[in-house]
């Protein structure tokens, strides 16, 4: 039996971008704890806290803080990293495949070298039900993931 892919796209969102720097520069915003502050989150939001073990298995905490004192905590495993291509991550586990409390998403980014130092940099957040999908995006994912996309390719420029 074929698996379908169309349950999962219907829990999805999506922003594409090209990005005029190449995906390794990308890649390393994504993986460099110390890169994170500068791109990750939308004003006036900020990553106060990054601990990333980026391998197949390896797990996240990245702090999110709010302009009021705010924090989230976004615990995670990468399910999969290849270098300079590919970042599959989730919060449906902590670390050390302990499960989550609540999954909420999971993450793919996808990086594609075009030539001439462009990037395809396609980030997908793949929901575990309709509801959740829809609280995502009044959450802002396309402005806020969209204001971090660009954030990340100024950075990117920068190293």
């Amino acid at each position: 039996m074929a698996l379908d892919a169309a349950p999962a796209a219907a829990h999805e969102l999506v922003l594409t971008r090209i990005i005029d720097q190449p995906a390794e520069k990308l890649f390393k915003c994504w993986t460099t704890p110390e890169l994170l502050p500068e791109w990750f989150c939308p004003p006036p939001w900020r990553v106060s806290h990054a601990e990333m073990d980026v391998r197949t298995g390896g797990s996240s905490l990245i702090v999110m803080s709010g302009p009021d004192g705010e924090e989230m905590p976004n615990q995670g495993v990468y399910l999969e990293v290849i270098e300079n291509q590919l970042i599959v991550f989730t919060d449906a586990f902590t670390s050390a495949w302990v499960p989550s409390e609540k999954p909420f998403m999971v993450g793919i980014v996808r990086f594609e070298d075009l030539g001439g130092g462009q990037t395809r940099y396609t980030a997908i957040a793949r929901h575990w039900s309709a509801e959740d999908k829809a609280m995502h995006e009044q959450m802002g994912f396309h402005e806020g993931w969209g204001v971090a996309a660009d954030q990340m390719a100024a950075l990117a420029a920068r190293l």
